[in-house]
């Protein structure tokens, strides 16, 4: 019997050590590469990311990040992008007034939050639909572990005719914005589930075992 096998895209940004470490605990093989081969051919792509939305766009273009995304989803293949990973998904980004084109997955652009203290840093719940995958199991109050001023505040994605519509999960800290996305093959927390204790283990379970 083979054994998963999931990728975790090193682009010079992102929480790898700690992200590879969760993963591997829910008994997958994990690799961390930037080589386009090894992340084309695994069950699923980890895309990890912290900082600025401008710095890891450049670390991704610098690997061909963008390209390996675009291309697993073409195919149907699962891709699960955390924090900042969540954030470069989108169309663009706007940080200190800079404008920076995202992977363009999904329309809208990432903003700061409208919050009296940030960065929004420490545990909250989110509200995640009843048919959602990676929230399998967890009761609404489970909390989760966020470090971030910056995210995407709506969805603009419209409905697809003939698909499922994409599973939301939101979250809140001073305004509204999206905690989690769940669209076909195309997953991503803003949070980081490699440090929200066992609830964001439950949640790498529950992807690994989509895959």
């Amino acid at each position: 019997m083979s054994t998963t096998k999931v990728a975790v895209l090193d682009y010079g940004s992102g929480n790898l050590h700690s992200a590879t470490r969760a993963i591997a605990r829910t008994g997958v093989d994990v690799e961390v590469t930037s080589d386009p081969k090894v992340a084309l051919a695994a069950d699923g792509l980890v895309v990890p990311g912290v900082g600025a939305f401008d710095a890891c766009m450049r670390g991704l273009r610098s690997v061909g990040g963008e390209k390996m995304i675009g291309t697993r989803l073409a195919g149907g293949r699962p891709v699960l992008g955390i924090c900042v990973g969540m954030q470069i998904l989108f169309e663009d980004g706007i940080e200190h007034g800079i404008e920076t084109e995202g992977c363009g997955e999904w329309p809208g652009t990432v903003e700061r939050l409208d919050a009296p203290v940030l960065p929004h840093m420490g545990w909250n719940t989110v509200e995640a639909p009843a048919d959602s995958v990676l929230f399998a199991g967890m009761d609404p109050d489970t909390r989760f572990y966020f470090v971030h001023s910056y995210a995407a505040q709506k969805w603009e994605l419209p409905d697809p005719e003939r698909l499922a519509p994409p599973k939301l999960t939101w979250a809140e800290h001073g305004s509204r914005f999206l905690a989690a996305v769940e669209n076909g093959p195309l997953s991503a927390t803003q949070f980081h589930p490699e440090k929200s204790g066992d609830a964001g283990a439950q949640l790498l379970r529950n992807w690994v075992n989509s895959l």
